[in-house]
């Protein structure tokens, strides 16, 4: 790729790593917190995975669940969305009598949970224990800030559901810090519905089956058996939502049966036929013409619905015929005939949706530009007036919407496509009016979004729509790399600037202390980006050389201090999980009452003390699922020995493509960073808008690719 750094060990030629703790997140979903222990018996299946927002922190206290978001109107939007898969549920199912199938030790605790529920009697009639002391945070001084977000903070529950389902919780020996959680999902008779059917704890994220498992043991004893239809219909229901975080909106049915099966499910078919049985799971069947064999598939119906509901709007914005304001070639010409057109390049292609919407200005016409997150909006500078996705659903930047609810729009340029789910794509969709025109742009070759779907890839596979290929390549020996690594190839590339330095390191140890060394002196000294500037990206949270051991490494360097407020200092640098798949990049201004003050790419925000353990992490080293989308002027790449076997050329070409001047690879991993470009295409994702985009429009859209 480029010459060795002149400051790296001549003698080291990156022979794997013994350490060996194999801790590399396989997930998109990343920046969550750490589930904890819920109930006795509980353990850690190993993954080193962390569901989002986790439910319990290490040491058993509250982490705020639901997904951390800055706009109320995005979660309504999207709690809109879900209403109508709530109501087709609801058609189907009849009247239950609440407790009436219980007896022996849970027909008592629910008796006990409704005299808490009623007022009756106190929690603590039934459960000696107290609420633990809010953590106080260090007062700091706060220097002026121009502006400021302060996130929602969580909607409030009745004190007689909490108090209801902290009592349950505390009977089956979980944290009562879950209660706020529970209650907000189960409602009113939170505690009522967990004494009913304690696996109903496992739809709160971030707890596991195995803690859900030791949950129904304390309070059901010997009644509480793997083959119950509470548990089996629980796990049909989490096995899809984790599923749903690696990318998949369903599964093949073997695939489910398998998962299943690893789980203790004695039957898992007749599991499957009972979750299909009372609407928690739908079928589908793919390949049912000619020759093709066919398959089964079973997903949940949010995902369904927001296929369903994608493919239409789509289909739709494809049959809006052609406008004969539009004048001109390429992309404007496509743009003009099609309500759809897709576009692909990379960091320099960007700019020519941009000059689309710019024209669709100058012509009188109503035109967005939406990115993926604020340093999309960085890199684009001010002039552009670029919003991000998340602003313009919410109604927080942007056009706004017109009487009908549609945004007030001729023209939406979408960039960082491939970091669209499908549920967020789908309410985008379905906020463009008729006759309006919706460009998608991206670089395919970049690792998709967290969150179920593959949203671009499938429209780019379906060909229903116009498709314009960038002929723009971004320059110099970065450019030329990733452009290489994108067709498969890892070539060398002359680098006479150090745009592209190779360190070599021996083991996990070497490659924290090389990599520290890079960000606070190497690269400062001799690239002349400063250490706010330079971005770390490794292939997992944990390992010796995971993000969590480099950011302690780099804490210690850069910002060494006690961790005064949840573990942060003033001048830490931090990754902020806004919600499943949108993580923004911050630094620490100060601490308060109020929570944590950040500053996130020129933008002021508040996070509010409660969120602070589940939304925040140290920033200076992130994962390549979390940086996708984003770009900096420095990144020093960390591939430990025990990372070889999770590369892949989507995670390569994603991480080294962060750079915009200047890449360091800190490299451990010897043959296995060439053969994972040449060989690894990465892993796929089962979806459906592919195939329902082909069903309502079976003939290819006029224009074809360019």
């Amino acid at each position: 790729m480029a010459d060795n750094a002149d400051e790296a060990h001549a003698d080291g030629d990156g022979p794997e790593d013994d350490d060996a703790s194999g801790a590399t997140d396989h997930s998109p979903a990343e920046g969550e917190a750490d589930a904890g222990e819920v109930g006795a018996g509980s353990e850690d299946d190993g993954t080193g995975v962390a569901d989002e927002n986790a439910a319990v922190t290490a040491d058993g206290k509250e982490a705020a669940g639901g997904g951390v978001s800055e706009a109320e109107a995005e979660i309504a939007a999207q709690r809109e969305l879900r209403a109508r898969i709530e109501q087709r549920k609801a058609e189907k199912e009849g009247p239950i009598d609440s407790g009436a199938k219980l007896s022996g030790k849970a027909a008592d605790l629910l008796a006990a949970v409704r005299a808490v529920e009623s007022g009756e009697k106190a929690a603590t009639a039934y459960f000696d224990s107290s609420p633990p002391e809010p953590r106080r945070a260090a007062p700091v001084a706060a220097p002026p800030v121009r502006a400021r977000a302060v996130e929602p903070a969580p909607a409030a529950v009745p004190a007689e559901a909490l108090a209801g389902a902290r009592a349950v919780l505390l009977n089956g020996g979980a944290p009562e810090a879950l209660a706020p959680q529970v209650a907000e999902l189960l409602g009113e008779s939170a505690g009522e519905a967990l004494v009913e059917d304690p696996w109903r704890l496992l739809s709160v994220p971030g707890v596991r089956p195995e803690q859900a498992d030791g949950f129904a043991r304390a309070l059901l004893g010997a009644e509480a058996t793997p083959g119950d239809e509470r548990r089996t219909s629980a796990l049909v229901t989490w096995v899809l939502e984790r599923a749903a975080l690696q990318g998949h909106t369903a599964l093949e049915a073997s695939a489910l049966h398998a998962a299943l099966a690893e789980r203790s499910v004695p039957d898992p078919e007749e599991a499957v036929q009972h979750a299909v049985a009372d609407g928690t799971v739908l079928v589908f069947q793919e390949g049912v013409e000619e020759d093709v064999p066919v398959t089964v598939l079973l997903g949940l119906d949010r995902y369904a619905m927001a296929e369903e509901s994608l493919a239409d709007g789509l289909a739709r914005l494809i049959r809006t015929g052609p406008s004969d304001v539009w004048e001109g070639a390429g992309l404007v010409r496509a743009a003009g005939a099609n309500g759809l057109v897709l576009h692909t390049g990379g960091e320099a292609a960007r700019a020519e949706p941009v000059a689309l919407a710019e024209q669709a200005r100058a012509m009188g016409l109503r035109a967005a530009v939406a990115v993926h997150g604020e340093n999309g909006v960085r890199r684009l500078g001010p002039d552009v007036g670029a919003v991000t996705v998340a602003d313009l659903l919410s109604g927080a930047a942007g056009p706004g919407r017109d009487e009908d609810g549609a945004f007030a729009l001729d023209l939406l340029v979408v960039l960082d496509a491939p970091q669209l789910d499908v549920e967020t794509a789908a309410m985008l969709v379905e906020s463009m009016p008729d006759g309006s025109r919706l460009v998608l742009g991206g670089d395919p070759g970049v690792l998709g979004g967290a969150g179920a779907g593959r949203v671009f890839a499938d429209v780019l596979a379906a060909r229903v729509c116009p498709q314009v290929a960038s002929r723009t390549p971004d320059p110099g020996p970065l450019g030329e790399l990733v452009s290489g690594i994108g067709v498969g190839e890892l070539n060398q590339v002359e680098a006479p600037g150090k745009e592209v330095v190779i360190v070599p390191v021996r083991d996990a140890g070497e490659a924290v202390h090389r990599t520290v060394q890079l960000v606070a002196d190497s690269v400062p000294r001799a690239i002349g980006v400063p250490a706010e500037q330079t971005q770390v990206i490794t292939v997992g949270h944990g390992g010796s050389a995971g993000t969590r051991a480099l950011n302690a490494a780099l804490k210690q360097r850069l910002n060494p201090g006690a961790g005064r407020f949840a573990g942060f200092d003033p001048g830490d640098r931090v990754a902020h999980a806004q919600a499943l798949g949108r993580t923004v990049t911050g630094t620490v201004v100060s601490a308060g009452p109020d929570g944590l003050h950040l500053d996130c790419e020129g933008t002021r925000t508040v996070v509010p003390r409660e969120r602070v353990e589940s939304a925040l992490r140290h920033g200076w080293a992130l994962t390549a699922h979390q940086a996708a989308g984003m770009r900096w002027p420095a990144v020093v790449v960390v591939l430990p020995g025990d990372a070889a076997q999770s590369l892949s050329r989507p995670w390569v070409y994603t991480a080294f493509g962060r750079a915009e001047r200047h890449l360091s690879v800190v490299h451990g991993v010897d043959q296995a960073l060439p053969r994972a470009v040449a060989e690894q295409p990465g892993a796929e994702r089962t979806t459906r808008l592919r195939t329902l985009l082909e069903g309502q429009l079976a003939e290819p859209a006029p224009g074809g690719a360019e």
